[in-house]
């Protein structure tokens, strides 16, 4: 391996492949800080733009910025690095959930490095009906695969547990805006006009389904929502539940790697994909989405899979804003 230099080029197609990462009602509540005497960048949490109601612990915060850190690592790679990544380098430093070093070349380039980082540009989250037929077992099989690498576990549930785990979503929906507090916080962070490129897009909210089976969130906490009239969602939804075995803050990093590997791997085969998080707010409900046939997993996120359209892009921060080049 021989060392790199990290030119200005080289570092605005770094952070704006992290910044592409999804994040917890779009809050993007990453900083970075490039040391330039050790080629280290430093990813460090936004504080001010956390849900102190909905996510008390920080728990979705770490999950949002372990998907911006895949993002940077999958970029590294594509551009010629060996990157090496540490998650919470500083016990002293809270706020520094990882740093990574860009020094050394990478002798060679997967082939699936291209491909994912191809995908973090089309990559979107989607809240509307997924159509066509199911995604097949090979991709699902992938899938499962990508969350192994970042030590994580992504399975499969059958249809009866599928149904459960959506029963305990819509009662964590339910209650989502029916508590004040968080439906306050909820509808805060919906964009109005000229707002920050930060937050959710009114045209990102999605329809409510017409069945009720599938408890999509409504970010406006009005049922039903007003913004579009509701629509037909698929019968059979295919949930995936992302799980760790532990649940430390290190944990909820490696969370946001594997679930963005995992969106990413979908993406490549033209899958796409919503994340059922309600349930995850509520420390009983998230208590009670654990399997047991899956042994003692604290359970992270529930994903929907399926086919549909790719999505529009989510308004970003510009570089200037997430960037601080200063030694």
């Amino acid at each position: 391996m021989t060392v790199m230099a990290l030119d200005a080029a080289a570092l605005e197609q770094l952070i704006s492949a992290a910044v592409a990462a999804p994040s917890i009602h779009n809050t993007q509540p990453w900083h970075y800080r490039l040391l330039p005497e050790t080629s280290t960048l430093e990813v460090r949490a936004v504080r001010g733009r956390s849900l102190p109601t909905t996510d008390p612990q920080g728990r979705a915060l770490h999950i949002s910025v372990g998907a911006a850190v895949l993002n940077l690592r999958t970029a590294a790679r594509h551009l010629g690095w060996a990157p090496e990544v540490r998650l919470l380098p500083d016990p002293g430093e809270p706020d520094l959930l990882a740093d990574i070093r860009l020094d050394m070349s990478s002798p060679i380039e997967l082939p699936s490095t291209k491909e994912l980082y191809d995908a973090i540009w089309h990559r979107h989250t989607i809240r509307s009906p997924f159509t066509g037929p199911p995604v097949p077992a090979a991709v699902l099989a992938e899938l499962v695969e990508a969350a192994h690498t970042e030590e994580t576990t992504l399975y499969l549930p059958d249809r009866e547990e599928t149904d459960r785990l959506l029963h305990l979503t819509a009662e964590a929906e339910r209650q989502n805006t029916t508590d004040a507090a968080r439906s306050r916080e909820s509808r805060s962070w919906i964009q109005g006009p000229g707002a920050e490129p930060y937050g959710i897009p009114a045209a990102a909210l999605g329809p409510q389904d017409r069945a009720g089976h599938l408890p999509m969130r409504d970010f406006s906490a009005i049922r039903p929502a007003e913004h579009l009239p509701p629509a037909a969602f698929e019968t059979e939804p295919r949930i995936a539940v992302l799980a760790t075995e532990h649940d430390r803050p290190v944990d909820w990093l490696r969370t946001g790697l594997a679930l963005e590997h995992v969106l990413l791997r979908a993406t490549v085969h033209g899958v796409r994909a919503s994340l059922l998080h309600q349930a995850m707010e509520w420390p009983y409900l998230r208590w009670a989405t654990r399997d047991a046939h899956h042994g003692p997993a604290y359970v992270q996120m529930l994903i929907r899979l399926g086919y549909g359209p790719e999505g529009a892009p989510t308004p970003r921060l510009p570089l200037s804003e997430v960037l601080d080049t200063t030694a």
